[in-house]
């Protein structure tokens, strides 16, 4: 039995704790006063040393005096960054802010393979598109139509997913079950002939009277009967998490999505039974509607079989006006022995397209 389904309801727990008091009587005006000024030991290393110590004697300081050391501090703090600078270029996979996006980043690291959405650059042509993701780095394409598959693959990208059913017509409900069934070993026969290892599938979305369990057990029938299919050609079928809390845009949230608890996406992955099925693990939906990204990646780890990637909110470029701070996210992922597909699939708002994908590229780069 999968865990009961999350509500948009639920309230976020509150923190009854109170803050701790201190009884100790004030110190008169001349207990204050300080003597001399605090004494205050700097040392400077590159950042591959140990950090600076800095024994300040806190409790003596007085308004002049704390102002002297903050400037010091400061000056510590400038000359360490120097110093740093100085011990070689900054490693790949870092925050980095717009204005300093760098229009000749090309990918420097191979710990995943970087592909990217097609659709979300939409009106560019698919195959401008194409030439530019190989140019800065990228191995892969999806979510692009099936007849430009020959001319992408020409260019030297994979083809990362195959897409099936669309999210809204799914498994959980009985009358789409035929044309998911279709959809889906059509999209199999096609992924294995163009050498591509994956295929989308959903849930599909609520409908009224419907029974959450009765419609889990019908999405297990679907996915049990192509997956056979899939198994013998070495394709993998992926689930993809969506969220239904964003109603502003219909491709940045899915109100009356059924899968919109990853948590219950593993279950059912699990009750599936198969190596041939994964977890479609989408960071900008699992931070909308789950948070906690990096524990459940790591929690989830065995199940993740593909990785989608958005700022959130807005679900636009990966840059400082969005909440998920990628460098750590993406380091999180490799480090738990994930190094396949993450595909780049934000919205770019920006001036220049081109220049947010190699911005999410550098700010992925691990």
């Amino acid at each position: 039995m999968h865990p009961p389904l999350r509500t948009n309801n639920q309230q976020p727990t509150t923190n009854n704790q109170q803050p701790t008091t201190n009884n100790k009587e004030p110190r008169t005006r001349n207990q204050e006063q300080v003597t001399s000024p605090p004494k205050l030991l700097l040392f400077v290393f590159p950042a591959s040393c140990v950090k600076p110590t800095l024994p300040i004697p806190f409790m003596n300081l007085n308004r002049r005096n704390f102002f002297s050391s903050a400037a010091l501090l400061g000056t510590a703090s400038a000359l360490a960054t120097r110093s740093t600078q100085a011990a070689g270029n900054a490693a790949p996979a870092q925050s980095v802010l717009r204005e300093a996006a760098d229009p000749t980043y090309k990918i420097q690291n191979h710990g995943i393979k970087h592909t990217l959405m097609g659709w979300c650059w939409k009106p560019m042509e698919t195959l401008e598109l194409a030439r530019h993701a190989k140019e800065i780095g990228l191995v892969g394409i999806e979510g692009i139509d099936r007849k430009y598959y020959p001319d992408v693959k020409a260019l030297g990208l994979d083809i990362s997913l195959v897409g099936s059913h669309g999210f809204a017509n799914g498994p959980c409900n009985p009358k789409f079950r035929d044309e998911v069934v279709t959809k889906l070993t059509d999209a199999i026969e096609v992924a294995a002939n163009v050498g591509c290892k994956k295929v989308i599938t959903f849930t599909g979305m609520r409908f009224e009277g419907m029974d959450p369990e009765k419609a889990a057990r019908e999405c297990l029938e679907v996915w049990k009967t192509v997956l056979p299919a899939a198994e013998k050609k070495g394709i993998t079928l992926v689930l993809e998490h969506l969220n239904s809390r964003d109603s502003t845009h219909p491709m940045k949230g899915h109100p009356g999505y059924f899968g919109d608890d990853v948590d219950f996406c593993v279950e059912l992955i699990k009750r599936v039974g198969s190596p041939n099925f994964r977890l479609l693990f989408d960071i900008y939906h699992v931070s909308i509607m789950n948070g906690d990204v990096i524990r459940r990646l790591r929690t989830h780890r065995e199940y993740i079989g593909h990785v989608h990637t958005a700022g959130n909110p807005g679900r636009g470029e990966l840059d400082q006006t969005q909440e998920i701070h990628y460098p750590a996210v993406l380091r999180a992922l490799v480090e738990s022995g994930y190094h396949d597909f993450v595909a780049h699939e934000f919205i770019p708002t920006w001036s220049d397209p081109i220049l947010a994908l190699r911005h999410a590229a550098m700010v992925c780069d691990v």
